[in-house]
């Protein structure tokens, strides 16, 4: 950034708010350029990212290209568009030459775990007051609304045995699958509910992670797993987590000896479209047909993302940026993330001419 000429303020969250919230640093990034009275729109990205996995036929960290697509961890989601946004930037102040407005870079490092100590921590701070703001995303879409989504961490109790006299115990993972199976169950359930929302279909419940147990010849006392449901933006949070709370008290209750523990990790709303981001969509979707040749939909996303923090704060957003039509092409999450280099180019392009629009 620094070599483009553009100073990035360091935002550091103190160390015991991050260690509170279970990570080790956290540093945010602003880029403000100021041209003169008027609209400031910020663009966000995210910089921290999932690890990469297995199965890769590419270096995950290396970049490399390969018959137009770069590989690569976070190459579609999201460090994609720190490249986009910062060239969409320079292009601005290379040909359009704004002389009112102001653009902001938001490059932060929190989205994973919710975003509460990225964007969150700048806006609860006063560090930035944006009057709209565009999040990184795809190039054949522009999103006005994503899911919630609800994160816990139930633990199972029993008590542990050796497993030549199991009676002597309480197998906690068999209390673990009395759970699951209730838990799973409510999937049949939520496909009844759906979203009048183009791009979101029905809720869903899925667990990620499990782990218990202390050897094979011992009768397990204690089992913890995590759990992830997404919330469509009809739903009520608090609703949702009592009731998911219920189902797996329920469910425990059926087998003696077993107590649970039930954590919230994560409760992040859903986004639900502001009336000021008229302006944005219509930017948005004229350019990016003219650029890509298609239409561009104004849609929901099964995501969740840190957009809903600024539309919380009151600041209009959307997300759109470098990407394929889907999360699925883009590999996401998965081994062999790629992003199309003509997609990158393209969204670029978009974004350039989107905030000519608004400042001129």
């Amino acid at each position: 950034l620094k070599d483009f000429g553009f100073d990035a303020e360091k935002h550091a969250v103190p160390a015991q708010e991050v260690k509170d919230y279970g990570l080790e640093s956290i540093t945010n990034l602003i880029v403000r350029r100021k041209y003169g009275a008027g609209l400031t729109v910020a663009l966000n990205a995210h910089g921290d990212v999932v690890p990469p996995g297995e199965g890769w036929s590419h270096d995950p960290y290396g970049g490399e290209i390969d018959n137009g697509a770069i590989y690569g961890r976070a190459t579609a989601v999201s460090k994609s568009d720190f490249a986009s946004f910062t060239f969409a930037l320079r292009a601005l102040e290379a040909i359009a030459r704004p002389a009112k407005g102001s653009v902001e870079l938001h490059f932060t490092y929190d989205e994973e775990f919710g975003g509460l100590l990225g964007p969150g921590w700048l806006l609860k701070n006063g560090l930035t007051k944006p009057d709209l703001m565009i999040a990184a995303g795809f190039s054949y879409e522009v999103v006005t609304a994503h899911n919630g989504c609800l994160q816990m961490e139930v633990t199972v109790h029993g008590k542990m045995a050796h497993a030549a006299i199991p009676s002597t115990g309480v197998d906690a993972l068999q209390g673990a699958v009395k759970i699951l199976n209730a838990l799973y169950a409510q999937n049949m359930l939520y496909q009844q509910v759906t979203s009048k929302v183009e791009g979101i279909t029905h809720p869903y419940l899925n667990v990620g992670r499990i782990e218990g147990g202390t050897n094979t010849n011992v009768v397990p006392g204690k089992v913890v797993f995590k759990l992830d449901r997404r919330m469509i933006p009809e739903e009520n949070p608090v609703e949702v987590e009592a009731n998911i709370r219920k189902v797996i008290a329920d469910a425990a209750a059926e087998l003696t000896g077993i107590t649970v523990e039930i954590k919230r990790l994560l409760l992040a709303n859903s986004m639900q479209p502001l009336p000021g981001n008229k302006p944005l969509v219509d930017a948005i979707r004229k350019h990016g047909q003219e650029l890509f040749g298609e239409p561009i939909k104004a849609m929901g996303t099964p995501l969740y993302t840190d957009v809903r923090l600024y539309g919380e704060a009151g600041i209009p957003g959307v997300i759109y940026g470098a990407g394929p039509r889907t999360v699925l092409e883009s590999h996401a999450k998965r081994n062999d993330e790629r992003l199309q280099l003509e997609d990158l180019r393209g969204a670029t392009k978009v974004i350039a001419r989107t905030l000519a629009d608004l400042l001129a």
